[in-house]
Protein backbone atom coordinates (compact mmCIF):
# COMPACT_ATOMS: atom_id res chain seq x y z
CA UNK A 1 0.00 0.00 0.00
CA UNK A 2 0.82 3.39 -0.96
CA UNK A 3 1.89 5.88 1.82
CA UNK A 4 -0.63 8.23 0.51
CA UNK A 5 -2.97 5.42 0.86
CA UNK A 6 -1.89 5.04 4.67
CA UNK A 7 -2.33 8.44 5.26
CA UNK A 8 -5.53 8.63 3.60
CA UNK A 9 -7.30 5.68 6.14
CA UNK A 10 -5.20 7.53 9.15
CA UNK A 11 -6.98 10.56 8.54
CA UNK A 12 -10.48 8.96 7.99
CA UNK A 13 -10.37 6.38 10.73
CA UNK A 14 -8.82 8.00 13.57
CA UNK A 15 -9.88 12.12 13.43
CA UNK A 16 -12.62 13.55 14.61
CA UNK A 17 -14.87 12.88 11.75
CA UNK A 18 -18.25 11.45 10.94
CA UNK A 19 -17.35 7.71 10.38
CA UNK A 20 -15.24 6.92 14.04
CA UNK A 21 -18.43 9.01 15.35
CA UNK A 22 -20.78 6.64 13.95
CA UNK A 23 -18.22 3.09 14.34
CA UNK A 24 -17.84 3.26 10.65
CA UNK A 25 -14.38 2.60 9.40
CA UNK A 26 -12.29 1.80 5.86
CA UNK A 27 -10.22 -1.14 6.34
CA UNK A 28 -8.76 -1.34 3.04
CA UNK A 29 -7.79 0.88 -0.13
CA UNK A 30 -6.86 -0.94 -3.44
CA UNK A 31 -4.36 0.01 -5.80
CA UNK A 32 -7.37 -0.39 -8.23
CA UNK A 33 -9.58 2.16 -6.39
CA UNK A 34 -11.16 -0.12 -4.81
CA UNK A 35 -12.12 0.00 -0.86
CA UNK A 36 -13.55 -1.96 2.05
CA UNK A 37 -14.96 -0.97 5.18
CA UNK A 38 -16.90 -2.33 8.03
CA UNK A 39 -19.89 -0.92 10.97
CA UNK A 40 -19.42 -1.71 14.17
CA UNK A 41 -23.17 -2.53 14.84
CA UNK A 42 -24.14 -0.54 17.97
CA UNK A 43 -27.92 -0.03 19.42
CA UNK A 44 -27.87 3.50 18.51
CA UNK A 45 -27.09 1.68 14.48
CA UNK A 46 -30.01 -0.58 15.08
CA UNK A 47 -34.11 0.38 13.50
CA UNK A 48 -36.97 0.09 16.32
CA UNK A 49 -37.56 -3.87 15.09
CA UNK A 50 -33.78 -4.33 15.98
CA UNK A 51 -31.80 -4.84 12.67
CA UNK A 52 -29.42 -2.05 11.52
CA UNK A 53 -30.93 1.08 10.13
CA UNK A 54 -31.17 1.54 6.45
CA UNK A 55 -29.58 4.91 6.73
CA UNK A 56 -27.14 3.45 8.59
CA UNK A 57 -25.89 0.85 5.58
CA UNK A 58 -26.50 3.65 3.36
CA UNK A 59 -23.71 5.81 5.13
CA UNK A 60 -21.67 3.26 5.32
CA UNK A 61 -21.52 2.77 1.68
CA UNK A 62 -21.03 6.19 0.90
CA UNK A 63 -18.57 6.69 3.37
CA UNK A 64 -16.38 3.47 2.00
CA UNK A 65 -17.63 4.49 -1.95
CA UNK A 66 -16.28 8.04 -1.27
CA UNK A 67 -13.11 6.81 0.33
CA UNK A 68 -12.74 5.37 -2.66
CA UNK A 69 -13.43 7.92 -4.97
CA UNK A 70 -10.96 9.93 -2.91
CA UNK A 71 -8.37 7.68 -3.35
CA UNK A 72 -8.34 8.17 -7.54
CA UNK A 73 -6.28 11.80 -6.36
CA UNK A 74 -9.70 13.61 -6.37
CA UNK A 75 -11.37 15.76 -4.05
CA UNK A 76 -15.14 14.07 -4.92
CA UNK A 77 -18.74 14.95 -3.75
CA UNK A 78 -21.46 12.74 -3.76
CA UNK A 79 -24.02 13.21 -6.81
CA UNK A 80 -26.58 10.42 -6.49
CA UNK A 81 -26.63 7.29 -4.47
CA UNK A 82 -29.22 3.99 -5.00
CA UNK A 83 -29.57 1.31 -2.94
CA UNK A 84 -31.06 -1.74 -2.85
CA UNK A 85 -32.00 -3.80 0.65
CA UNK A 86 -32.11 -7.43 0.12
CA UNK A 87 -32.33 -8.66 3.31
CA UNK A 88 -32.59 -8.02 7.21
CA UNK A 89 -28.69 -6.57 8.49
CA UNK A 90 -28.28 -8.50 11.70
CA UNK A 91 -24.93 -9.21 13.67
CA UNK A 92 -22.03 -7.32 15.06
CA UNK A 93 -20.53 -5.76 11.83
CA UNK A 94 -21.65 -5.15 8.47
CA UNK A 95 -19.39 -4.90 5.43
CA UNK A 96 -19.14 -3.36 2.53
CA UNK A 97 -17.24 -3.82 -0.68
CA UNK A 98 -16.67 -0.29 -3.36
CA UNK A 99 -15.82 -1.67 -6.86
CA UNK A 100 -15.36 1.02 -9.41
CA UNK A 101 -17.70 0.70 -12.78
CA UNK A 102 -16.40 4.36 -14.20
CA UNK A 103 -13.36 5.89 -13.59
CA UNK A 104 -13.73 9.59 -15.72
CA UNK A 105 -11.89 12.41 -15.13
CA UNK A 106 -14.86 14.20 -13.24
CA UNK A 107 -17.50 11.58 -12.26
CA UNK A 108 -16.87 8.61 -10.86
CA UNK A 109 -19.24 5.42 -10.00
CA UNK A 110 -19.05 2.92 -7.69
CA UNK A 111 -21.44 -0.57 -7.17
CA UNK A 112 -21.29 -1.29 -2.99
CA UNK A 113 -21.80 -4.35 -1.93
CA UNK A 114 -23.29 -4.98 1.91
CA UNK A 115 -22.72 -8.44 3.51
CA UNK A 116 -23.27 -9.58 7.13
CA UNK A 117 -21.26 -11.39 9.32
CA UNK A 118 -22.16 -14.93 7.62
CA UNK A 119 -21.12 -13.26 4.13
CA UNK A 120 -25.25 -12.44 3.24
CA UNK A 121 -25.72 -9.47 0.98
CA UNK A 122 -27.99 -7.71 2.94
CA UNK A 123 -27.67 -4.30 0.66
CA UNK A 124 -26.32 -3.08 -2.70
CA UNK A 125 -26.22 -0.17 -4.15
CA UNK A 126 -24.38 2.32 -6.78
CA UNK A 127 -22.91 5.68 -6.21
CA UNK A 128 -22.25 8.51 -8.46
CA UNK A 129 -19.48 11.12 -7.65
CA UNK A 130 -18.51 14.54 -9.33
CA UNK A 131 -14.51 15.36 -9.14
CA UNK A 132 -14.20 19.03 -7.55
CA UNK A 133 -10.73 19.18 -7.41
CA UNK A 134 -7.31 17.45 -6.43
CA UNK A 135 -7.15 15.56 -3.35
CA UNK A 136 -5.46 17.70 -0.85
CA UNK A 137 -4.51 15.39 2.11
CA UNK A 138 -3.06 17.97 4.40
CA UNK A 139 -6.83 19.95 4.05
CA UNK A 140 -8.95 16.64 5.80
CA UNK A 141 -10.74 17.57 8.55
CA UNK A 142 -9.51 16.51 12.19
Amino acid sequence: MTDSYNKILERINHSNSFGPANHMYVTRLGEDHSAEGVLEVQPTSLNPLGMVHGGALVTLADSVCGTAAFSTGRTCVTLDCSMQYLAPAKGARIFCTATPKKLGRTVQVYDAALTDETGRLVASGTFTFFAVGPADLDHIDN
